[in-house]
């Protein structure tokens, strides 16, 4: 119950030992085939170029940057964590000219701002952001960030390592036009694949570029003639050997979420939320996050006052065979980060966590109720 990755269900641990194929086998063309619809349906997305990277959700933020901005393109990063912090570093070896826009930990990016920003500078052609930010736990308003760059004529790169399948995304709908996540976090995927998808306004910008990609592993120009067939390009063209098997458990992830129902699977991450959330109250343990922007799926909370932090952590590990996260950046040694993900995201996880947190901060000499606490967390689900 960290920030990922999450636990993997035993569905994809079965997929995942299946035999492997070759990366060229017609079998495996075809699942090759099923996994971009499965991405467009999680997505929620018609975007042709919907594909899953073979590397980590880091590999899917450079894809984005490193095929998107041209030596000198503008770019606007907005900060309000580690993960904005990073799409800065990887725009600056992308060649971007840049300008950030740093918020307070713990809090969304602010749109009045972002519009405040784009406005003051026309030369700005791209808008990057964090929609669900791992570090702090928070959602930004993606939907209106990506309206406000459309009306300053912006494209945007949409980080959703942590949002994909948890909360409300809508690709096609909002307008974003390049977007990455992560197989390992409400996917509940094996770590080691990132999803992207690319807008048809993207695709054009992709293929207009002069400038030759600085990664040859991450050129979608060379990646879409792996993973596309068409009229004009019949068979496809070997890039690299593909994780066979890790494609085999990508495919049955989202097969389960196709199952559970995209908006079921949000709501189910939003109904343990608030039972984790009625736990926690009770135990005295306040969440960092407003509730208004505060991530389901990721709860940041505050140590209390004098309780060890790796101490508790330590101990609900040994314990109970529970992990929770430490605190990133500023917030390191301050707070743990409470996972909620995917196959993870369920009843008898979000008990365990309140009474083994009970069990563990009472030994700890930190006075609180379980029993009240377990009860509060009943009463959320009746």
């Amino acid at each position: 119950m960290g920030p990922g990755p999450s636990d993997v269900s035993p569905r994809v641990l079965k997929a995942l030992g299946q035999p492997t194929i070759g990366h060229l086998d017609p079998a495996f063309v075809g699942l090759m085939d099923e996994i971009k619809d499965l991405l467009q349906y999680v997505f929620m997305t018609e975007n042709r170029l919907t594909i899953p990277v073979s590397a980590p959700g880091s590999a899917g933020m450079e894809t984005c940057f490193m095929n998107m901005v041209d030596p000198n393109d503008h770019v606007l990063v907005c900060i309000n964590g580690v993960f904005g912090g990073r799409m800065t570093e990887v725009a600056k070896r992308a060649g971007a000219k840049l300008t950030t826009l740093e918020f307070d930990w713990g809090t969304e990016v602010d749109p009045a701002k972002v519009e405040e920003a784009l406005a003051a500078d026309d030369s700005i052609s791209m808008l990057a952001f964090v929609h669900a930010e791992t570090s702090t736990g928070v959602r930004s308003d993606a939907k209106t960030l990506c309206e406000i760059a459309r009306k300053h004529d912006c494209l945007t790169i949409v980080d959703a390592v942590t949002s994909l399948a948890g909360i409300e995304l809508r690709v096609d709908d909002w307008g974003i036009d390049a977007i990455y996540s992560g197989t390992q976090k409400c996917l509940s995927c094996v770590p080691g694949i990132s999803p992207v998808s690319f807008s048809e306004k993207a695709v054009a910008k992709i293929q207009s570029r002069e400038h030759t990609n600085d990664s040859w592993f991450l050129d979608l120009k060379l990646v879409m003639a792996y993973w596309e067939q068409s009229e004009a390009q019949p068979k496809r063209a070997y890039h690299h050997t593909a994780p066979v098997n890790s494609l085999y458990a990508l495919h049955e992830s989202l097969l389960m979420v196709k199952e559970e129902g995209l908006e079921n699977a949000w709501a189910r991450h939003a109904k343990h939320h608030n039972a984790l959330v009625a736990g926690l109250s009770v135990l005295g343990i306040e969440l960092i996050v407003a509730e208004e922007y505060r991530l389901p799926e990721l709860n940041t909370v505050k140590i209390p006052e004098g309780v060890d932090d790796a101490a508790v952590r330590t101990a609900l590990l040994s314990q109970f065979d529970l992990e929770i996260g430490a605190g990133l950046g500023k917030f390191a040694g301050n707070a743990w980060r409470i996972g909620l993900m995917g196959s993870a995201c369920k009843r008898e996880n979000v008990e365990l966590c309140i009474s083994a947190l009970a069990s563990v901060l009472n030994e700890q000499g930190y006075d609180c109720d379980g029993d009240a606490a377990m009860a509060a967390v009943a009463n959320s689900y009746a």
